[in-house]
């Protein structure tokens, strides 16, 4: 499998297991805290696999960084949360260092 695809189905996955960990209010709803912990585990074998063929370094930085930018996104798009335009602006150049990070990256 292609690690890249590989890399953004799991930050895919780590979204939406943020997005249930924070629907299981504080483990009062247990079975979306044990849904989160699931897929977080899926992710990490992913991202496992994923370290065989990229960088640690490139792979954790896009990693923390899309994630970073999508779980925001889905707080504005989903949860209501607000964001100010300084926090998107800056949202947005981890989103671009991400995007030159892959660009820049050759796999082994």
């Amino acid at each position: 499998m292609n690690p890249w695809m590989l890399l953004a189905a799991c930050i895919l996955a780590e979204v939406t297991a943020t997005l249930l960990l924070n629907k299981s209010e504080g483990f009062a709803k247990p079975l979306y805290g044990f849904a989160s912990l699931a897929i977080f585990g899926g992710c990490f074998i992913g991202l496992s696999i994923v370290l065989t063929r990229i960088p640690v370094g490139v792979t954790y930085a896009i990693w923390a960084g899309s994630g970073i930018a999508l779980i925001a996104l889905a707080g504005w798009l989903f949860l209501r949360q607000t964001l100010s335009p300084v926090q998107m602006l800056f949202i947005t150049m981890i989103a671009v260092g991400a995007v030159g990070l892959k660009l820049s990256t050759h796999t082994a």
